[in-house]
């Protein structure tokens, strides 16, 4: 049911913004896509929500590119919706999040990561428009035949790249959701995909 499938799809990016907030709050290096519009945020202005939105815009185009097809347009809603519950994270329920402690520092970024992974395995059940970064991922492995997780691996080595081209926040934390973030969405991918197809019985 559509209503079903709208749910899955917004409470997943819900919780995918969660995790993205939580991750950059830990201070011990973002997601190399989050490290890349927190540099673009902090050296050109605007808020981190709104460079999601920009970037995923340009790479509407890019994957349109490399797939040989027309953009999808309508992914501009997902991207949007990314942009503002990142914003409404990070700058109105985080605002005073600010931990000093190393172990508290861990703590937040590996709940913020499982969050992260989580919202992604998610959404994607509901097979609307995804995130351009994550329509990468799809396009990586279509063409290479690679698993999920290894298609997400290779995406967020090339955002890496990118990110230290505008200074982002990058350490410890974006070498682990490098390596980490897809095997965890594999993990929690089959899951969701059962609990879909439960409550779908028109999937």
């Amino acid at each position: 049911m559509f209503i079903r499938r709208s749910l899955f799809f917004v409470i997943g990016l819900f919780i995918i913004s969660f995790g993205v907030g939580l991750t950059i709050k830990a201070d011990l290096g973002a997601g190399a896509w989050d490290a890349l519009n927190v540099g673009l945020s902090n050296t050109i202005g605007l808020t981190v929500g709104s460079w999601v939105i920009i970037v995923g815009v340009i790479l509407i185009f890019v994957n349109a590119v490399l797939l040989k097809k027309k953009p999808e347009y309508l992914a501009v809603i997902t991207i949007f919706l990314v942009g503002m519950f990142i914003d409404f994270w990070l700058l109105l329920i985080m605002k005073n999040l600010d931990p000093d402690q190393f172990i508290v520092k861990l703590v937040l970024f590996a709940v913020g990561l499982l969050f992260l992974a989580m919202g992604i395995a998610i959404y994607l059940q509901a097979k609307f428009p995804l995130i351009p970064i994550d329509n990468f991922m799809i396009a990586i492995r279509e063409r290479l035949h690679v698993s999920l997780g290894m298609a997400k691996t290779i995406g967020e080595l090339t955002a890496l790249l990118l990110a230290f081209l505008f200074n982002g926040p990058i350490g410890l934390g974006t070498i682990l959701v490098t390596f980490l973030i897809g095997p965890i969405i594999q993990f929690f991918f089959p899951y969701f995909e059962r609990l879909m197809n439960r409550t779908n019985p028109s999937h």
